[in-house]
């Protein structure tokens, strides 16, 4: 119980912590809300007059798109995690005498963090395509839970992918420029600049095996619209189970050979 209280302040501290700033928040929201209609509109002219575009119907590709906007802060695949300037410092030595470790203390703080992004960049962008469209509002009441569960997933792959970079720390010490690298392929991978239905199928299966991305956005953006009914949900949630345990496993290994590395810079 006493690890749980732990966790549950470490979340709250990430809420907090991302709370404060209200003036990037803002600025985030108008991004986000601006970048929607301009999709929104370079879609529908590529769907033209079929109204149609990969398997989406104009109002499922109108959601595709403001859900989208609006998970994009929650997911969050851009942000370097701390840990790297822990580590160059040498802050690190302290994080690992902590009854918490840096892997659920940053995690639970990032947890807090999407918390935060869905009650303000989730619900505004969404809310002024409402407005301003007709969305697609899923008829099956599961799939309003299966699409939390997704999301929930999906930020914790992200975490992973963002905190195994943040370990080459141990390594590299600057970790800036896969951090960019990760921000590209995720981009063209998750579903961020385009559904990934628009692809050849076996680019489709390549991208849904052999990497994390589309889990992180793509996966719950399909499950929103209800593309492909209940089995192809099942399917997309499959595969984020199986990420999940591919990138959570590959944090505690990647973590265990850095414990080994560790050097104290200066020491």
């Amino acid at each position: 119980m006493g690890t749980l209280r732990a966790y549950a302040a470490l979340a709250r501290a990430g809420f907090r912590r991302y709370s404060t700033y209200l003036q990037a928040t803002v600025a985030g929201i108008v991004a986000n809300t601006t970048f929607g209609f301009l999709r929104t509109y370079i879609l529908l002219s590529v769907a033209g007059s079929a109204g149609r575009l990969a398997g989406y119907d104009e109002a499922q590709l109108l959601t595709f798109v403001w859900v989208g906007q609006g998970l994009i802060a929650v997911v969050n695949a851009w942000t370097i995690v701390d840990l790297a300037d822990r580590v160059r410092t040498g802050d690190i030595v302290a994080d690992l005498l902590r009854p918490v470790g840096p892997f659920a203390a940053h995690l639970c703080t990032d947890l807090g963090r999407a918390g935060f992004a869905m009650l303000t960049r989730f619900v505004v962008p969404i809310s002024a395509g409402l407005l301003a469209f007709g969305l697609y509002l899923p008829r099956n009441p599961l799939s309003y839970v299966l699409f939390g569960v997704s999301v929930t997933i999906a930020v914790v792959i992200s975490f992973c992918g963002r905190y195994l970079i943040a370990l080459t720390a141990f390594w590299l010490l600057d970790t800036r420029g896969l951090n960019q690298v990760w921000v590209f392929f995720w981009g063209g991978g998750s579903g961020l600049y385009f559904p990934l239905p628009v692809l050849p199928d076996w680019l489709q299966l390549v991208l849904w095996i052999g990497t994390p991305f589309p889990s992180t956005l793509q996966a719950p953006l399909d499950i929103a619209v209800e593309r492909g009914g209940p089995g192809h949900a099942g399917l997309v949630l499959l595969a984020q189970v199986a990420w999940l345990g591919v990138t959570l496993l590959a944090c505690r290994h990647v973590q265990r050979r850095a414990w080994r590395k560790l050097v104290v810079q200066g020491g």
